[in-house]
């Protein structure tokens, strides 16, 4: 059995946080990002002159597969689902060394690595808040068969 419970109605758990609603729309927002992005790579890829038509055509497909973890973190935490915060972590743990390569280029790539950084930063924030845990129903170690604190 496991540890995390979900609050069975929302009446029993109350509103939800706004810290929660703002994860979610950060997951989410993520996750139509790389669809976008990965759309576009496709379009290029198949209609437009890439260097490498297999190589785009693969990196479209990989990120729209990729955008499905946090759109699905997104879903779950609105729907206060206690599961949804380890892919949403994942998901902001894998963006940060995206933002730090994009930070080492000298282009236009700078300004896209720190909004990144600065989303995965602010949404790993909100995901370890105390009222964020506890609005998933999300117990800490060791209190799996403590009652309430």
């Amino acid at each position: 059995m496991t540890s995390e419970k979900t609050p069975a109605t929302e009446e029993e758990a109350g509103p939800r946080p706004r810290r929660l609603t703002y994860a979610a729309a950060l997951c989410g927002l993520e996750g139509l990002a790389l669809v976008v992005g990965g759309v576009w790579m496709l379009v290029e890829g198949l209609g437009g002159s890439p260097d490498d038509r297999r190589s785009a055509v693969t990196g479209g497909i990989t990120l729209v597969v990729l955008a499905l973890l946090p759109l699905l973190a997104a879903r779950g935490l609105l729907a206060r689902r206690s599961w949804s915060r380890g892919p949403a972590v994942i998901t902001q743990i894998m963006a940060l060394p995206v933002a730090y390569n994009l930070l080492q280029a000298d282009s236009v790539a700078i300004p896209a690595g720190i909004a990144i950084a600065v989303v995965a930063v602010a949404a790993l924030v909100l995901l370890i808040n105390p009222a964020t845990t506890q609005a998933l129903g999300i117990r800490g170690p060791g209190r799996a068969q403590d009652g309430e604190r």
